[in-house]
């Protein structure tokens, strides 16, 4: 029971504690950053999505000596410029690279804009095949199956682990910061449905997020493509959502 009692007390206080750390930015009506830590934030953007009504959609924006790393875009042009401005002007950053978690609006709505301003963009090799097959803006650089990123001198690790929400949806890892930005294959703690299955693989999502969990042991943040961000336990979470 003492032990039960210390494990509860230990969860609770790591939940105060990242929770003590949120820092919300406005940027714009429909736009606001989240600090996770002086080096890292989501940004958190809201669009009409047709049946599913006006959703929030998160990416990740992660610095580090002037340099930073966007993961996926806003749906539309507007506010993937405002957040741009924001980078530039209020975060004092130099350069800027990109990549999106899979093809759909809510990870690279925003690409044509990026590549407008030279920002230089990394994708999954499917992501770009695709992007191509359906006369979207298309990524530059592709890869196939990892990517390792120098961001200000720390590795970022961009990832393929399988089909699941898409079947070109991969993660971005920062080891320096714990953070796994899985996208739209992980789902909130308040999710009780799967979401957007037009392009999912459903006997694949659930192998995927296995293999992510496996090779994530030691992250403290994971961020989910709509809703609220947590810990580990999205991920068991998430395999519990697809099993209905």
């Amino acid at each position: 029971m003492i032990k039960r009692f210390i494990s509860i007390l230990f969860v609770l206080l790591i939940t105060v504690q990242i929770s003590a750390k949120e820092e919300n930015i406005k940027i714009s009506e429909n736009l606001y950053l989240v600090k996770l830590s002086d080096r890292a934030y989501i940004h958190v953007s809201t669009a009409n999505m047709g049946s599913f009504g006006i959703v929030p959609s998160n990416g990740l924006v992660y610095i580090n000596n002037k340099e930073a790393l966007l993961c996926d875009t806003p749906v539309n042009e507007k506010e993937t410029k405002e957040l741009i401005s924001f980078i530039y002007d209020s975060l004092k950053v130099k350069k800027i690279s990109f990549v999106p978690n899979h093809w759909h609006d809510d990870c690279m709505g925003g690409l044509a804009y990026l590549q407008s301003k030279g920002i230089p963009s990394y994708a999954n090799q499917m992501t770009i095949d695709i992007a191509k097959a359906k006369k979207l803006p298309v990524p530059d650089f592709g890869f196939s199956s990892s990517l390792i990123l120098k961001i200000g001198k720390e590795d970022v690790i961009c990832k393929y682990h399988g089909a699941g929400h898409s079947t070109d949806n991969i993660v971005v890892y920062i080891p320096s910061e714990k953070i796994l930005f899985a996208g739209c294959m992980v789902k909130e703690m308040a999710a009780k449905g799967k979401g957007n299955l037009s392009d999912a693989d459903l006997k694949a999502w659930p192998v995927t997020i296995k293999n992510v969990k496996i090779n994530y042991p030691d992250a403290k943040y994971v961020i989910p493509g709509h809703g609220a961000f947590g810990g580990r336990e999205l991920l068991d979470h998430t395999l519990e959502v697809l099993k209905n």
